[in-house]
């Protein structure tokens, strides 16, 4: 999932694009050890970053707690994204014509 914000785009707004991003708390014995990970964890996300934490699985694999959070795109995935920015434009533009 991507969340739009304020990249470059005609009249000089600067925009950025935010990825959701996924870490799973697994392996853990005590409640000591889960709760500083998670301290660890919120204290090197941006502020921008929305966590949310959610308890994931089932009774036969097991159960863990994953965090999701939103992160800036990295420069591999805004090159990857630049190329396919206005791919589907023309599509749409030829089936209103």
């Amino acid at each position: 999932m991507q969340l739009d914000m304020p990249s470059v785009v005609p009249g000089g707004v600067t925009m950025t694009r935010l990825v959701r991003d996924y870490v799973e708390v697994a392996n853990l014995t005590s409640l000591d050890e889960v709760i500083a990970q998670l301290t660890s964890l919120r204290d090197s996300l941006p502020a921008e970053a929305q966590a949310e934490i959610r308890l994931r699985g089932d009774d036969i694999f097991g159960r863990t707690l994953a965090v999701s959070f939103y992160r800036a795109q990295t420069e591999e995935e805004a090159a990857c994204d630049a190329r396919y920015a206005f791919a589907g434009l023309a599509t749409d533009r030829s089936l209103a014509a």
